[in-house]
């Protein structure tokens, strides 16, 4: 037991007043009387008295210093140290996203997370038991519950952050399923979920709705940081010769920020440049660059901050080449001029196709049903493969009421003002997007099926206004960059930390090896016959190199997600619209038990006022 206010007990010096009170005689006042005769007795006391007198055995003074002693006990407030409350499972969910290698805490803020996460099991009761869940791209349950201290040890120890964000919604379900249970039909609370974070990049919003009994656990103290948030590479447009390199870098901070910009090729420095990026802000950069061969570029920030993992993105960029485009029409102009009219595009025509047509990197299908699909990419205008749709129906005058204008086939492109005779309206497949949207059905649709990129048209354009717009020679040269297997396969040699790596070998394999940034080998153990590679674990940024049989590719991890960037510690979760938790920092619960002592005191007052008046009475 302790005391709040230990200097209440210099009240205790009253204690030996109230004896005194009883200690000192009453003083005498003289009286003259005629006669001493009845006043015998008095008169024998009055002459024996002193300045104080013995003291006598008194209930009153006994319930008095009683009284007095209860008083300063609870003015001193004692108390027992102790948990607030207590739960029969307590799940801690440690955040192991990028922005937890900040270094504002000592080393880092996922240390500092585990060092509050380890004082938690130290503390376990006996009747307790505990689980530990690391968050991160997926959510993975580190120790099943248990009241064994040592496991919870070892596996907080092994415990490790990734280069990618996070998904605490993921994590949060996860925990919340252990921490509810089902007693008849209704679900009551049978533990506590503890969320050690930073709060960076978080959005709850899901779980609004859930009544989570989460205790978020705050990690970090400020934000200081730059960061690259978005990298592609094009062919320069002034010259389809060159590569034009687009970035952007942001700073979360509130200060002004000074970084050097470096960009490499092949870890050769082609281009250095200052930048000074105001408080709050993002600054897009563009690097105009030779490239001899496919390559590695990469780009670094040189200048101090916390974070160190958004210092720097990787693209592999493969050599532009000509673009092979075979263009089956029975004749439309505005089609092949528009065609013709993207750089770096060979069209051949032709007025019906027989073959797979294998040495062309993209088929355009114009109201031409092949005797055999193509292989290559597709960009087919009211014609479709039997598996392609079901339940198409076909409709006059269909209005334009949407698009999709995120999409990359439909950038700098709009539907304002375009008026469509006849279109074919098929249902929505599983594998396809819908980028112009009638009422109830898609009229252009975008998709990936049996390995290849599909663009369908539902309507002849010639039916229409559009081929009159400036919009139709903006969304045909969108489709071959769409459909451009160059391209597409430099994208896809970009992946974000934490995302799956998806590789299509052009021959079966049974094998592969992947070699990390670091330079450490991972087998990869493929069914036999394998057409696709699917690789999970790209948790490190960097440069990744794949080997399966003869086919070798290069291919990039990078964070690039601004709101990871931004480390600015949270104080307060949001759980949707109305509802929120606050951070709290682990410390020892007080139960005070000064009710007890002050309860006690007024008892005795009303005992002493009980028997003062029955003894008078």
């Amino acid at each position: 037991m302790s005391f709040l206010t230990p200097l209440a007990f210099a009240f205790a010096a009253a204690l030996p007043v109230v004896v005194l009170f009883y200690l000192l005689k009453r003083r005498r006042v003289a009286k003259l009387t005629s006669s001493t005769l009845l006043w015998q007795r008095f008169l024998a006391e009055s002459q024996a008295n002193a300045p104080f007198q013995k003291l006598r055995k008194n209930w009153l003074l006994l319930l008095q210093l009683l009284l007095l002693a209860l008083v300063i006990l609870a003015l001193a407030r004692p108390c027992a140290t102790g948990s607030a409350k207590q739960s029969h499972l307590r799940v801690l969910v440690l955040d192991a996203s990028a922005s937890m290698q900040s270094t504002d805490e000592s080393p880092t803020r996922f240390e500092r997370a585990k060092s509050e996460a380890l004082k938690w099991i130290e503390g376990l009761r006996d009747e307790e038991q505990m689980m530990i869940l690391l968050a991160a791209s997926s959510t993975e349950v580190k120790q099943s519950p248990t009241r064994s201290k040592p496991a919870l040890r070892r596996a907080l120890a092994s415990c490790q952050p990734s280069d990618g964000p996070t998904r605490l919604v993921e994590a949060l379900r996860t925990a919340s399923a252990f921490t509810y249970e089902r007693k008849g039909e209704e679900l009551t609370v049978s533990g506590e979920i503890h969320l050690f974070s930073d709060g960076a990049s978080v959005d709850l919003g899901e779980l609004g709705n859930k009544n989570l009994p989460l205790v978020y656990h705050r990690v970090g103290q400020r934000v200081n940081n730059v960061g690259i948030v978005s990298l592609d590479i094009r062919a320069n447009p002034e010259n389809p010769s060159e590569r034009a390199l687009f970035t952007s870098i942001a700073n979360p901070s509130t200060t002004l920020q000074a970084v050097q910009v470096e960009l490499q090729f092949n870890h050769q420095a082609r281009e250095v440049r200052a930048l000074e990026i105001p408080p709050t802000n993002t600054v897009p950069l563009i690097f105009i660059t030779q490239q001899e061969a496919d390559g590695l570029f990469t780009l670094k920030l040189n200048g101090k901050d916390d974070l160190a993992v958004d210092n720097q993105a990787s693209i592999y960029s493969l050599l532009p080449r000509p673009l092979e485009v075979l263009l089956v029409t029975r004749g439309d102009r505005f089609l092949e001029r528009a065609l013709r009219g993207v750089p770096n595009a060979r069209v051949t025509l032709t007025t019906q196709l027989t073959g797979p047509a294998t040495p062309y990197d993209v088929v355009v299908l114009d109201d031409v049903q092949p005797l055999i699909w193509p292989d290559a990419n597709v960009l087919a205008i009211r014609v479709a493969a039997t598996n392609w749709f079901e339940g198409a129906v076909s409709e006059k005058a269909p209005a334009i009421v949407d698009w999709h204008h995120t999409h990359p086939l439909l950038r700098y492109v709009n539907f304002d003002n375009v008026d469509v005779a006849e279109s074919i309206l098929p249902q929505l497949p599983p594998w396809g997007v819908s980028l112009v949207q009638s009422q109830e059905r898609p009229l252009i649709v975008a998709g990936e099926k049996e390995r290849r990129r599909i663009v369908w048209i539902g309507f002849d354009p010639l039916q229409s206004n559009w081929p009159l717009r400036i919009s139709y020679p903006i969304f045909v040269a969108n489709a071959l960059e769409w459909l451009n297997p160059t391209l597409s396969r430099s994208a896809d040699l970009m992946v974000h930390a934490g995302e799956a790596f998806r590789y299509l070998p052009r021959d079966p394999v049974s094998s592969a090896e992947v070699t990390h940034p670091d330079g450490t080998r991972e087998a990869l153990v493929l069914a036999p016959g394998s057409r696709e590679i699917l690789f999970t674990g790209t948790q490190r940024q960097g440069a990744y190199r794949l080997k399966a049989g003869t086919n070798e590719v290069t291919f990039c991890v990078n964070l690039l997600d601004a709101a990871e960037s931004d480390t600015t510690p949270r104080d307060e979760l949001s759980l949707g619209k109305y509802a929120g938790t606050i951070s709290n920092s682990m410390k020892t619960a007080s139960l005070e038990l000064w009710r007890w002592p002050a309860g006690l005191a007024l008892m005795a007052l009303l005992f002493e006022w009980w028997f003062y008046h029955r003894r008078t009475a």
